[in-house]
C-alpha cells in the first residue's frame, strides 16, 4: 500500500523497546509523526 502526502495512515501495532504494544490508536486525537527509512546497508 502506498500513502500520498495528507492521507491517514492505517491502524497498525507493533512493539516498543520494552515489549509493549503500542497502536497507533493509542494516540487518538494526538499528532503523531511516522518516519520511514530503508533497511541499512541497502540502497535508497
Amino acid at each position: 500500500m502506498m500513502l500520498n502526502v495528507g492521507d491517514k495512515a492505517p491502524e497498525f501495532s507493533l512493539l516498543d523497546g520494552n515489549g509493549n504494544t503500542v497502536s497507533l490508536s493509542d494516540y487518538d486525537g494526538q499528532k503523531v509523526l511516522l518516519w520511514f527509512y530503508p533497511k541499512a546497508s541497502t540502497p535508497g
